[in-house]
């Protein structure tokens, strides 16, 4: 057997396979560096400075007016206390946030169906040409020229079985005051052991009077949470299929 190959096939394929050396190219020779090494943490930066931050647009209600202000009274409308509140409040302030999370979910799907379908055709007086029925056929009637029988079955059965539990606490900063008052917060924490770094963080939306007094707020309370757990390191690395195997799994149509 012979094949050939035109030359645009042949610059094609070559294309392709350039292409799929350089999309782990990176990331491969970034760990032939470190052979032996501890991963490397990363520099700890303004939040507002990393290439991916995204400012934070919200509704806002319409403002309502400052209450008046009493001379010489301890107590002003709208105050949270007598004193100065040493919870956080202004953009660089930080504030602990207590994640809980406890998911399960258990959903299973069965499917049964069953179709059975008969139909039965026939054309006795067709314009007087039912005589010539016999004439294609000896056998062809036409009290019955057409007899379909179909009777189909599925049947499906999905199980799907998840778990997570998450319990830590790590302490944001104050990336943005809303015009509401409500706060933009982002947190992330780092921690190696062995050649393993665990990455925790946080990014989401605040009220200020959920911040309870020892300045902690819980992963409850925060609006448009996004929740980062995972890690990097020699364990990762062996959990995951290598990047030769996943361009096939993408690419492959079967």
């Amino acid at each position: 057997m012979h094949f050939s190959f035109s030359p645009r096939f042949a610059s094609i394929a070559l294309c392709l396979c350039a292409a799929i050396m350089l999309s782990g190219c990176s990331s491969t020779m970034d760990r032939l560096e470190n052979v032996g090494r501890q991963p490397a943490l990363t520099r700890a930066e303004n939040p507002q400075s990393k290439q991916n931050y995204q400012p934070v647009t919200w509704p806002m209600p319409q403002p309502t007016p400052p209450g008046p202000h009493y001379a010489n009274s301890l107590w002003q409308p709208g105050a949270r206390a007598f004193f100065r509140d040493q919870r956080a409040a202004r953009v660089g302030d930080i504030v602990r946030v207590r994640i809980q999370i406890n998911d399960r979910a258990d959903v299973l799907n069965n499917t049964n169906r069953n179709r059975i379908g008969s139909e039965e055709v026939g054309a006795p007086n067709v314009l007087g040409l039912e005589k010539y029925f016999s004439k294609l056929s000896r056998d062809a009637d036409p009290e019955a020229l057409l007899g379909i029988d179909s009777n189909s079955r599925n049947v499906a059965q999905g199980l799907i079985r998840r778990q997570e539990r998450i319990n830590t606490v790590i302490a944001a900063a104050i990336t943005q005051v809303l015009p509401n008052g409500h706060f933009v917060i982002s947190g992330s924490q780092e921690m190696r052991i062995n050649f393993e770094i665990r990455e925790v963080g946080i990014t989401g939306i605040i009220r200020p009077e959920d911040i309870d007094s020892s300045n902690t707020i819980d992963s409850t309370q925060v609006a448009e949470a996004r929740v980062i757990y995972g890690g990097r390191g020699q364990i990762t690395d062996i959990q995951q299929s290598r990047w030769g195997a996943q361009v096939v799994d993408i690419l492959s149509p079967f």
